[in-house]
Parts: C-alpha cells; structure tokens; sequence
C-alpha cells in the first residue's frame, strides 16, 4: 500500500482545525446573539458569516493535501487578464467573477480588476470586497484612469462581466475599440429583457467570444439579439458553474455542519427536529420571495387540514436588507403579519457567506420567476450539502434539477404557488424521499459541477479565444 505524502496528515488537522474555528466563531456570535435586539442580532449573525469567510480565505491559501493533479488553467500562467465588472457587491455576478480571479491568480496570472460602477459615498462592503481581492494578489484600478486602459490594451485577455459592462467600452475605450474588440471575453449572466439594449450590447458581434451560464440562457440570448435588436451574438460558449472546493470541504466535514446547522437554529429559534426551509437570494420580485411564501402558507394550511403529522415548519428567508427595507420587502412582512406566522417565518441579512444556512436548512426553495435563473449557483450549493432543491421549470435551474430524482419542479408565476405547496408538503410528509433526493443531489454535483469541472470549462473557451487571437 502506499505511504500518504509527506505532511499529508498535518495538513489535514491543519484544515479541520480552521473547520473548528469556524464552529468556535458561531458559538461566540450566538452567545452574545441572544443577549442583544432583533437588529443586533442579525448583525452578529453577518459577523459570524465574516468569521466563516475569514476561516474558508485561510483554509484556501494551505498548500494542497498532496493532490498534485494538473491545472487545466496552468496555460494562463504569466497572461495579463483585465477583468471588468459593473458593480461590485454580494450580488451573484460580482461574486463570481472574483472567483475566476481567484482560480487565475492560482495558477500564476497576472489579473486587474476594474469597478465600472462605484457609488460617490464610502462603501463598506466595496471596501471588505476590494481588500479581499488585493489580499490575494488582484490590483484594483480606477474605471476611468488611464492605467485602466494602458492594461487594457496591453493585456491578453479582457472579461466583460455582465451585459451592462459594456456601456465602459464607450466611455473608456471609445478611441481604442478597434484594438480591444478581438481579445474580449463577455461574461454573460442577465437574463431579463431590460438587458437587451444597443447601448449595453452593440459591440457584442465583434467581440472574441461570449460566455454564458447555460445552454437555455446562450439560446435565449442568441434568440432575443436578433429578433429584438438586429444583431448577431458572437461565437458563444456555454459553462455551467461549479462549487468551491472551500465549500464542498465544509459540505463533506459531518461535525462541522453539526455544529453550523445547531447554532444556526438556535439563533432562529428553530428546533433541530424542526423542518427549515429557506430560500436564498437578494429579497426582490424576480426571485418570487413573495411567491415563495403564498406557497409555504398554502403549505401550513394543507398539512393542517389534511391531519398530517410532521414536525413544525419554519421558512426562512437569507438575503434581506435591514438598512433599506425596501417597499418590497414591507410587503413581504406584511404579509407574514397578515397571516399570523411571524413565529414561522424569519428574515435574515444579506450576507457574503451562505454555508452556515445551507448545513442547518432541510429544503432550499430557488423560485426564480420569468426566464428563470441563468444558471442559480445556489442550487449546486444546496446539493452539495444533500438537501433537495424545490425550483422553478425555467432558465439554468432546468438543466441542473432532475425533476423528480434530485428535487422538484413548479411553474414560475401565480400558477406555481399551488404545485410549490404541494411540492413543500410532499417533502414534510415523505422524508425518506427528501434525504433520497438529497443524496441524489450531492452524486450529481460530484460529476458535474465541481470546480475542476468549471475550470475545465473556462480554460476550454480561454484557450479557443487566445488562439483566435494568435491566428
């Protein structure tokens, strides 16, 4: 039998340790949780999200447990990549760009980040965000400087993250398109029609590729360019997303999601033998947060009128805004009020880390209405943790649910409230059907979405794209 590598072993404890200081971290944040205010307490629970942050950044910079399996990003080493985002917040495109940074710099690029969009006031989350990425080897430039577009010209690859970053190729790069256009990689994530305007995507036909999140998005788009603005996509190029291998070690430490999902439930006042479902995305209309909770009323109702006996089921909802309270979100708590299940229902902060409520949930709810998702990256992380995703039948979350086997499918708008009940009602009453599908879940992250499965992905267009160039 072979000997483990040397060190193998140490770096192991080394990691389950930083998993424990993870766990140490809730325990000190719960702790002082109950002692203050509502409001308090769902900052702490951000702190707490911060500790998981801080803990998965020092478990990602150990050297690797003896895997020695080759980058299929090694080919990027040394390359000056531009990367331009329209924003930067904890909102899904942003995030995931700096992850592509992330995996670049990994292999040894040279990689810049521009913010095209940044508001005149201090920021703190700006801040946090930029901080992060400088501590990983990124240089941050101004949009507008002239630095901006020396590296832009200079540089072998540039990545549009977003439909909207394109407005920056005509205030910034106006004089040198035509030096520009052929190395552009357009990451694309939109899928709402207001995105389909000349002023974002006219330079899109001349681009070197585009980049879209799935095979249902990519045909949209190719669909709604032509039909609706005239225009022709680029060579375009499908990848599917893939979980962090941050993640998927806290996904696969058993004691440490223990210690995550009890903490997190005390902190909520939800019981551990309690059914939690969430639903986990920036509180707006086009996420069906208010969809989401008609059903899980229907749902409560259902099983009371039906006799079921289950545990008692608690919905809750990560993503919220405390600071602005927006007139959506009002509506959303109004109706909790309306009908008397404040004591089921609760609203937690948007944070930068969602781990610690995807180990104490039981279902995640991805209720994305019109087109859908255009892929919904919480989905394979819900499914890396074995829990059963309840989605809507529209966008990328098609082709990641098997309906039926890893989860199941309602429609997006009014008509999916009942069949969400219904479906909500089905996995309280049948549990082992829910665990069989959570089970089923993690087997098919484990094929497909992984992050070497991504970087595969990625390096396949970034390869076809620098030689385009080179030809």
């Amino acid at each position: 039998m072979a000997k483990p590598a040397p060190g193998c072993f140490t770096l192991q404890k080394r990691k389950r340790l930083l998993l424990i200081f993870v766990a140490i971290c809730f325990s000190v944040a719960v702790f002082f949780c109950f002692r203050g205010t509502l409001d308090t307490c769902d900052f702490r629970r951000d702190s707490v999200a911060a500790s998981v942050a801080v803990a998965m950044d020092m478990a990602r910079n150990l050297p690797p447990d003896g895997n020695l399996e080759k980058n299929p990003l090694d080919f990027m080493r040394s390359k000056l990549v531009l990367l331009v985002s329209h924003e930067l917040s904890l909102s899904g495109g942003p995030l995931l760009l700096m992850e592509l940074a992330f995996l670049l710099r990994n292999v040894g690029a040279r990689v810049i980040w521009i913010t095209y969009q940044k508001p005149a006031e201090e920021n703190e989350v700006i801040h946090t965000l930029e901080h992060k990425m400088m501590n990983r080897g990124l240089q941050v430039l101004s949009a507008k400087s002239q630095e901006a577009i020396d590296t832009a010209l200079k540089a072998d690859m540039i990545v549009l993250n977003t439909a909207v970053t394109g407005k920056w190729l005509d205030v910034v790069l106006k004089k040198h398109l035509s030096q520009v256009l052929s190395k552009i990689l357009w990451w694309i994530h939109e899928m709402r029609g207001h995105y389909f305007k000349l002023d974002y995507v006219k330079h899109l036909p001349f681009v070197a590729a585009a980049m879209i999140d799935s095979n249902t998005t990519a045909e949209y788009w190719k669909n709604r360019t032509q039909e609706r603005l005239g225009i022709h996509m680029p060579k375009t190029y499908a990848v599917h997303l893939g979980n962090s291998k941050e993640l998927m070690e806290i996904a696969e430490d058993y004691v440490a999601q223990r210690v995550l999902r009890e903490h997190i439930r005390e902190s909520l006042g939800v019981r551990s033998e309690d059914l939690l479902i969430a639903i986990i995305n920036s509180v707006s209309r086009g996420k069906g947060q208010d969809l989401f909770l008609q059903s899980f009323y229907e749902s409560l109702q259902l099983i009371r009128e039906q006799k079921f006996e289950v545990p008692a089921i608690h919905a809750v909802v990560v993503g919220s805004d405390m600071n602005a309270q927006t007139k959506f979100e009002g509506e959303l708590r109004n109706f909790v009020a309306r009908q008397g299940i404040q004591d089921r229902v609760h609203f937690v902060n948007k944070t930068l880390t969602i781990v610690p409520y995807l180990a104490a949930i039981d279902v995640l709810v991805q209720n994305s209405q019109g087109r859908g998702e255009c892929f919904g990256r919480i989905t394979i992380e819900a499914m890396s943790f074995q829990l059963p995703v309840l989605g809507t039948a529209a966008g990328g979350t098609t082709e990641i649910i098997v309906d039926g086997l890893t989860g199941l499918l309602h429609p997006v708008g009014k008509e999916g409230v009942g069949p969400l009940a219904k479906n909500i009602v089905t996995l309280a009453t049948h549990v082992e059907r829910r665990l069989s599908m959570g089970k089923e879940g993690y087997r098919r992250v484990k094929e497909r979405f992984m992050e070497h499965h991504m970087s595969q992905r990625v390096a396949s267009v970034f390869k076809q794209v620098l030689q385009n160039r080179s030809a």
